[in-house]
C-alpha cells in the first residue's frame, strides 16, 4: 500500500505539472465573448466557424441501455440545437462510481470537458482550486442564458456561485430538495408475516426481534440485511447526531467530501453496526462488496430472494425490482420506515440529510475558449426551455410515453431495448441534470411521485411513496432535516487528503464492525487518533477557520443550539 501511494502521488504530481503547462498554452480563439444582439435565444445566430463543446454524462454501466455518449437523444440534441447554431456537441462518458479518477485523467491529458459538473460541492471546488475551471462572468451568462439565470434567482442559488471571492459555478434546479424522497428502502413483507408481523417494524426493539426470528426461521441461508463496505465519503450518521446541532461541529464534520470518521455520531453508528454484525445480521464477507455499485453482490442477493431489504432511487423503471419480481413472483414488498425506532439506541434523533437547494454544480474548463463558453451557455439555455426539456425527459408520445386522463405524460416501453429511441437511465436524467436534477412532472408532489413510481410490477407503490414523502416533509418542518455546510473558500486540506482518508476509513470501518464488541471502544479511540493525524485534523481546523471568518453557510435557526 505504501509503494502504491508513493507511485500514485508521483503520478498526480506529474499530471498536475502537465495540466498547468497545458493550461497556460491553451489556444483561445477570442478573449471577449460576443454579446451582440438581444439577450437570450432571440439574439442568437450561428457561429461563423464551427464550435465544438464536450459535455460529461454519467455512465452507470446498465446492461441493455444505449451508449450514454452516442444514442438517439444525444443525436437529437445535435440535430435540434447543434446543427442550428453550428455547434458540435460531443458527450464524454464519466463512470458514475469513479467520477474523480476519470476527471483527473481528462484534466491531466489536457482534454478537460468544456463543462465540468458534479452534485458534490467539495469535488467542484477542488477542480476550481486546482485550476481546472475558469472564472466566469455572470453578466455574460445572464445575457446568453436569461431563462437559466432567472431560474437561479428564483431558487435563491446565486449565493453558491462563488469560491474564494470569484465566480465559478452555475447551479441547476433540484425540485422538492428538502426531502430525499426519491431514495427508498424495500423490505420483505412476506417474511415479516411469516414471523408474526402484520406491519413493518416500528421501533428498534421490533426490528431486532423480527431479524432474530427471520434468521431462526431459516427464511434465508445468508445474513438477511443488506450491508457492505462504503464506497463514498458520505457517512449516513444524521440519525446518530445530537439535536439541536452544534454549529461548529456541523461545519467541521458534516461533509460529502471526506468521511467524518473521528466524530462521536460516527462512533455511535459503527457501534450499532458492530452489535448487529455479531448478531448475524450481516455477511461475514460484507467488506468484499462495495456499496452503491451496479451489479453488487447485495443487489444480486436481493434479486435472488435472499435479502430482507434493499434500496435505491426510484424511477418508472427500476431494473432490480423488475428482476426481483421475475425471480420471486409470489413475494410481497413494503417500504421501510427509516425514521422510527427513535429510542436512543437505534438512532438518537429523527434527523435526516436534506438535499442541497441546488442540483448539479456546473463549471467550465479553463481550456475553453470564449466561443466554447458561449456555446455551452447556449446549450444550457436551449435545454431549459420547456418544450425542449419536456422531450428530453419524456421522449416521444406513443413511443416513450402516453398522456393519462389528467394530461400527465406517463412513460411506457421502458425496457424496449430494440427501440432506437429508448431513453437512458431514469428518463435521460444524466443529460437533463445539466438544468434540473430530477424529473419534474405536473404541478404537485403527487404528480412528481406518480412519474417516478415503478411500473409494471405486481404491486403499486405510488401511495406508499407519497406517504413516505409527507412523513419526511413533517420531519423537515420540525427542523430535523438539514444538509451540509457550503464553503465560499476552498478547503485545501480536503483536496489533499480526501482520497487517502476514504481508503483509511474503509479499512477502519471493516475493523470496527468485525472486532470483538468488548474491544470496540479502545479500538475506535486508537483508529480515530490515527485518522486525525493522517490529515483529518488539518481539514477540520481549516473548515472551522473558514466558519469563523464568515465564509460558510449557517445552520437553520430551528436546527442549531
Amino acid at each position: 500500500m505504501k509503494k502504491f501511494l508513493v507511485v500514485l502521488c508521483a503520478l498526480m504530481c506529474i499530471a498536475g505539472v502537465m495540466f498547468a503547462g497545458g493550461r497556460k498554452e491553451a489556444p483561445k480563439a477570442a478573449d471577449v465573448m460576443d454579446l451582440s444582439g438581444a439577450a437570450g435565444i432571440e439574439g442568437w445566430k450561428p457561429f461563423e466557424k464551427n464550435v465544438t463543446i464536450t459535455v460529461p454524462v454519467y455512465d452507470r454501466g446498465k446492461a441493455g441501455y444505449p451508449a450514454v455518449d452516442d444514442n438517439y437523444w444525444t443525436q437529437w440534441i445535435q440535430k435540434n440545437f447543434g446543427d442550428k447554431y453550428n455547434v458540435t456537441v460531443k458527450y464524454v462518458a464519466i463512470p458514475r462510481g469513479d467520477v474523480m479518477t476519470k476527471y483527473s485523467m481528462l484534466i491531466a491529458a489536457q482534454d478537460t470537458p468544456t463543462i465540468l459538473m458534479e452534485y458534490d460541492y467539495p469535488k467542484v471546488t477542488q477542480w476550481a482550486n486546482d485550476g481546472a475551471m475558469q472564472v466566469i462572468d455572470l453578466n455574460e451568462f445572464k445575457h446568453v442564458a436569461p431563462t437559466y439565470y432567472q431560474s437561479m434567482v428564483d431558487h435563491n442559488q446565486l449565493g453558491y456561485t462563488d469560491v474564494n471571492g470569484e465566480t465559478y459555478f452555475i447551479l441547476s434546479e433540484r425540485p422538492f430538495y428538502d426531502t430525499p424522497y426519491t431514495y427508498v428502502t424495500f423490505v420483505r413483507m412476506d417474511w415479516l408475516r411469516k414471523v408474526g408481523y402484520d406491519h413493518v417494524p416500528a421501533n428498534y426493539e421490533e426490528y431486532t426481534d423480527a431479524m432474530d426470528k427471520i434468521i431462526a426461521a431459516g427464511l434465508t441461508d445468508i445474513a438477511p440485511v443488506n450491508f457492505n463496505l462504503p464506497s463514498a465519503a458520505y457517512i449516513a450518521n444524521f440519525a446518530f447526531r445530537d439535536f439541536p446541532a452544534n454549529e461548529e461541529e456541523w461545519v467541521m464534520h458534516s461533509s460529502l467530501g471526506t468521511p467524518c470518521f473521528a466524530w462521536e455520531p460516527t462512533a455511535r453508528m459503527l457501534k450499532k453496526y458492530n452489535e448487529e454484525y455479531h448478531k448475524g445480521y450481516y455477511s461475514k464477507e460484507f467488506d468484499l462488496d462495495l456499496a452503491s455499485t451496479a451489479g453488487s453482490q447485495a443487489e444480486t442477493d436481493f434479486i435472488n430472494g435472499k435479502l430482507y431489504s434493499f434500496g435505491g432511487y426510484m424511477s418508472a423503471n427500476v431494473q432490480w425490482l423488475n428482476a426481483f419480481y421475475a425471480n420471486n413472483p409470489d413475494a410481497e414488498l413494503a417500504l421501510a420506515d427509516g425514521y422510527t425506532g427513535i429510542d436512543g439506541v437505534y438512532q438518537k434523533t429523527a434527523a435526516l440529510r436534506a438535499d442541497n437547494p441546488f442540483g448539479m454544480i456546473v463549471g467550465f474548463s479553463s481550456l475553453a475558449s470564449k466561443e466554447q463558453l458561449k456555446a455551452a451557455y447556449m446549450l444550457m439555455e436551449w435545454m431549459i426551455q420547456p418544450e425542449n426539456l419536456f422531450v428530453l425527459e419524456n421522449g416521444e408520445e406513443g413511443v416513450n410515453f402516453n398522456y393519462n386522463a389528467d394530461g400527465i405524460a406517463v412513460q411506457v416501453n421502458l425496457e424496449n431495448t430494440g427501440n432506437v429511441k429508448m431513453m437512458n437511465h431514469n428518463s435521460n436524467i444524466d443529460m437533463t441534470c445539466l438544468v434540473r436534477a430530477s424529473k419534474k412532472v405536473g404541478e404537485t408532489i403527487e404528480d412528481a411521485i406518480a412519474a417516478i413510481s415503478p411500473r409494471g410490477l405486481p404491486q403499486d407503490f405510488t401511495q406508499a411513496l407519497i406517504d413516505n414523502y409527507y412523513q419526511q416533509k413533517e420531519i423537515a418542518a420540525k427542523g430535523w432535516a438539514y444538509s451540509d455546510p457550503i464553503f465560499a473558500v476552498s478547503i485545501e486540506a480536503e483536496s489533499e487528503y480526501n482520497a487517502s482518508l476514504l481508503r483509511l476509513y474503509q479499512e477502519d470501518f471493516a475493523k470496527l464492525v468485525k472486532c470483538d464488541p468488548a474491544e470496540f471502544d479502545a479500538l475506535y479511540a486508537k483508529l480515530a487518533k490515527e485518522y486525525l493525524a493522517a490529515g483529518y485534523q488539518e481539514i477540520i481546523d481549516e473548515r472551522l477557520a473558514a466558519y469563523k471568518a464568515g465564509n460558510t453557510t449557517k445552520l437553520p435557526a430551528n436546527v442549531k443550539k
